[in-house]
């Protein structure tokens, strides 16, 4: 899946999911970013509605 370029994006997460998401990060080898594209690909894929048919 092709991405488009990268944009800065900046919000306020709760202290404790941070600390949670650098954990994961380091158990994985992955990066902080990496791992939130990640997640908000899955939540925008489970709200997705089909196309309706007519």
């Amino acid at each position: 899946m092709a991405m488009g370029q990268k944009k800065v994006f900046s919000t306020r997460v709760d202290e404790d999911r941070i600390k949670d998401l650098k954990h994961l990060a380091v158990d994985t080898g992955r990066s902080l970013g990496d791992l939130l594209e990640e997640a908000i690909q899955d939540l925008l894929a489970k709200y997705k509605t089909p196309p309706k048919r007519e």
